[in-house]
């Protein structure tokens, strides 16, 4: 056995990796599995890949039992990808706060704005497809959109409306997307605004005026956004939980409920339609097992969906995010933020490489859930959070989580010495 290991290959070792990252709540896989997937030589890499596994499954799972013991969350649910696999889905506490009814890795949330980086993606599959353009007039496709100045308008793109730089002030008529009226509506209302600066200039974050981008979609397809989301992404993708409707998160079994805290703890709420009149700004729902998924192709797993070049013009910075005050900003090692076409772009200092890092990530928050998504792609891997309360632990989980995973690679027990190189190939 000892000579089959001294010959091993790094691309054997990297086979055996991925295969034993394949990751459930509370399970490994099975005994059978491992001997027809694995070959003979590598039982010892199995080993130790299945301790950092566990490592992680107890790290995380006391980090969320922690939070859920001291009433910080009701439940919650986390998604982690390295490269092309899932090495981590898990659910924690639970669905309700009136019943024992565990959370778990297919259990449905609302993910509010975090939809805005899947609106960003759609837009590009129909560039890439050559039915609409980054550069595209609002007006051409809304005729009836307005604003105070005519002339001003008639400036406004669609990368504008993505990159949250259309030149109004923060959250105009977000008030109105919240009472259900519909897009065509507030489209036409936006003249009673006074803008702030000539589009493209300033940014200033935005729902109503970001959703118009679902509304065009809607145009150039004749179909609705929620229906256009399934063919094009959902389905392509295998998103078997993730919908963009009211009326599909009423009919699924496995739902979250919202929570609302309280003196001694949390009322559960009911869920309402908010932001289903606006789905590309806030109206998708998901279960973190599909949020996995969803990483993965951010990732670049998936090129027939997207093409990389499209998916590199989504992520590119277009205005820079200024201030010191936004939670994300106070994150380890924070440089940086941007704003690209659904997605926040920041750099951070790696204190490994000492070299600025990429990430891109997105925050969301809608009937009371909390939503958090992260890729690294220098490091090769993403991390979602999906919370069904509100929580100061949302701010920060996305790093915390990180440092959990890199003092498992950087400080393994000393049997799994193999495990770390393996892992820097990655």
């Amino acid at each position: 056995m000892k000579k089959l290991l001294a010959i091993a290959t790094p691309s054997m070792l990297l086979i055996a990796l991925l295969f034993s990252f394949a990751s459930a709540k509370q399970s490994l896989l099975p005994e059978q599995a491992q001997a027809v997937l694995l070959p003979e030589p590598l039982h010892e890499e199995t080993r130790m890949s299945d301790s950092f596994k566990r490592r992680l499954q107890d790290s995380i799972q006391a980090y969320f039992d922690k939070a859920v013991g001291e009433k910080q969350i009701v439940g919650a649910a986390v998604s982690i990808v390295k490269c092309d696999s899932i090495i981590y889905t898990g659910g924690f506490g639970n669905k309700s706060a009136a019943i024992t009814d565990g959370v778990d890795a297919e259990t449905i949330f609302r993910i509010g704005s975090v939809s805005k980086g899947f609106a960003g993606i759609l837009t590009g599959i129909h560039v890439q497809e050559g039915l609409v353009d980054w550069e595209d007039k609002i007006i051409d496709h809304i005729p009836n959109f307005r604003l105070a100045s005519m002339a001003t308008a008639k400036k406004v793109t669609l990368s504008h409306v993505l990159s949250h730089t259309a030149g109004l002030p923060y959250h105009s008529y977000t008030n109105l997307v919240e009472a259900g009226l519909p897009l065509d509506a507030i489209a036409s209302r936006f003249n009673k605004v006074l803008p702030l600066q000539e589009p493209g200039s300033v940014y200033n974050y935005q729902n109503a005026i970001f959703a118009l981008s679902g509304e065009i979609i809607e145009r150039v397809t004749g179909k609705p956004l929620k229906d256009v989301m399934k063919e094009k992404i959902f389905d392509p993708l295998q998103m078997t939980t993730a919908s963009a409707s009211y009326e599909a998160l009423q009919e699924a079994t496995n739902v979250a409920l919202p929570h609302q805290r309280i003196r001694r703890g949390w009322r559960t709420m009911k869920l309402n339609k908010k932001y289903y009149n606006a789905v590309a700004a806030g109206g998708v729902n998901a279960s973190v097992t599909d949020m996995g998924k969803w990483m993965k192709f951010l990732l670049g797993n998936n090129p027939d969906v997207l093409m990389p070049k499209v998916m590199d013009q989504v992520f590119n910075p277009v205005v820079q995010v200024g201030g010191r005050r936004n939670y994300y900003q106070k994150w380890p090692g924070y440089s940086s933020s941007y704003y690209g076409l659904g997605w926040r772009v920041h750099s951070f200092m790696n204190t490994e490489t000492e070299r600025l890092q990429k990430v891109i990530h997105h925050g969301g928050s809608v009937n009371n859930f909390r939503s958090e998504i992260a890729i690294y792609p220098d490091d090769d891997m993403g991390i979602c959070v999906l919370f069904n309360s509100p929580t100061k632990m949302a701010k920060d989980c996305i790093p915390k989580i990180r440092e959990i995973i890199q003092q498992i690679i950087n400080s393994p027990e000393e049997e799994d010495v193999s495990l770390k190189e393996a892992l820097v190939m990655l």
